[in-house]
């Protein structure tokens, strides 16, 4: 015979409320209320220092006794002060744990030569002299943050001992200088075309260069190297990054998205994922700041920076000292004097550090190397940018005069 379930408005015997009410009142206790469940406070019913009743039909109360209580010996370091107060009472504290059986171990003494494991640590906060405080103008401005700018600045020149570049073309056999000119110079070209940010575009020249210190590559892969540190540093840096299409794309489809893709991952992991290389550009727009100069003149220091990046004689040289360098030559360029003391003060260089640099720089413009690399050029010889590129270049014995000038 079939089984027939019963409708919802069928009526129920009395056999099925009894058997019902049975299971209601395994779940209560004789203490709740109204027959509801009993309510318990945070962690009391969890331990077992209380007496547990249950209140199942036919089952008696048990009882559960508290545990007793035990001396918790736990084991401390004092200092030489406080084993000179507590002198007097270390025999009968040892007497005491002897007795009741623990190791003499659990209470430790130190000995009169033993110095203090706490140390505490001196916090010294380094006020800016006020005649070099540049960021009191924007206190109150949480989007400035003035109170940590030199700090954030001291740590990322801090972190330049961590990213430092040999000359390492010697390594790549299959690579030249001129070729990575070609590169860089094709990278600038992509900045422009996608509008990114000059952070980006530095960034991503340090990151192709790390990536070339550590790997041995062949000339097939030098574009793709260039389009996926575009790719990560864009990523890094900017709001909204282009997808990867747009980089193969770029590469007018040379490359597959699989091996983009694939170099992306063997460049971050050539390089531990640490991606934050402090490049010239931050430097350069702070040490502006501090200088006072105009757009013009930071944008004549910005045209000699991005042309060192096609120069890899100048991959070794920290991105602090090479954006203190280019703004030299630029204030020397728009005669608008030398090294001050409050651009050493903040920049921890002085003009005697900068001199031999700022002679390469300006070989590098009255003699560029790459006379057939036009990308930085053009960029810079457009009226948004001044036109800083058609600066005609200060005589030498003018920049020398002024590097002279103590």
């Amino acid at each position: 015979m079939k089984q027939v379930m019963p409708r919802p408005n069928s009526k129920i015997n009395s056999s099925d409320i009894k058997y019902k009410e049975d299971v209601y009142n395994v779940k209560r206790t004789p203490s709740s209320p109204q027959g509801g469940p009993k309510k318990r406070s945070a962690f009391v019913d969890l331990t077992n220092t209380t007496k547990i009743q249950t209140g199942i039909q036919g089952n008696k109360s048990i009882t559960v006794n508290k545990a007793p209580n035990r001396k918790v010996i736990t084991k401390t370091r004092v200092t030489q002060k406080d084993c000179k107060d507590s002198s007097s009472e270390e025999q009968p504290k040892k007497a005491e744990f002897k007795a009741e059986g623990l190791p003499e171990d659990c209470f430790s003494v130190c000995q009169p030569d033993e110095q203090s494991t706490v140390q505490q640590q001196k916090v010294c906060v380094v006020r800016v002299p006020e005649e070099f405080d540049i960021d009191k103008e924007h206190i109150g401005d949480c989007l400035m943050t003035p109170e940590y700018a030199k700090d954030i600045f001291d740590y990322l020149k801090n972190r330049e001992e961590s990213f430092v570049l040999s000359d390492y073309m010697q390594k790549q056999p299959d690579l030249t200088q001129d070729m990575r000119g070609v590169l860089v110079d094709w990278m600038v070209e992509v900045q422009e075309n996608f509008e990114l940010n000059h952070e980006t575009l530095y960034l991503a020249v340090k990151i192709t260069d790390h990536y070339l210190s550590v790997d041995v590559v062949m000339r097939e892969s030098l574009q793709l190297i260039g389009s996926t540190a575009m790719l990560i540093a864009a990523k890094f840096e900017e709001h909204c990054p282009p997808c990867v299409d747009d980089f193969l794309y770029i590469c007018d489809d040379a490359y597959k998205r699989r091996e983009l893709l694939s170099m992306e991952v063997n460049i971050l992991q050539a390089l531990n994922f640490d991606i934050n290389i402090p490049v010239p550009y931050r430097f350069l727009r702070r040490y502006a700041k501090v200088a006072g100069v105009n757009m013009e003149t930071l944008t004549l220091a910005r045209y000699i920076c991005e042309l060192s990046l096609l120069e890899v004689e100048l991959v070794s040289e920290r991105s602090s000292r090479l954006a203190c360098a280019c703004l030299l030559l630029a204030l020397i360029t728009k005669d608008l004097g030398g090294w001050t003391s409050i651009l050493q003060y903040h920049t921890g260089y002085a003009s005697t550090d900068l001199s031999c640099l700022v002679r390469r720089l300006y070989a590098m413009l009255a003699s560029p190397s790459h006379d057939k690399l036009k990308a930085v050029d053009n960029k810079y010889s457009h009226r948004v940018f001044f036109e800083v590129a058609k600066i005609p270049l200060v005589h030498i014995d003018t920049l020398e005069e002024a590097l002279t000038v103590k």
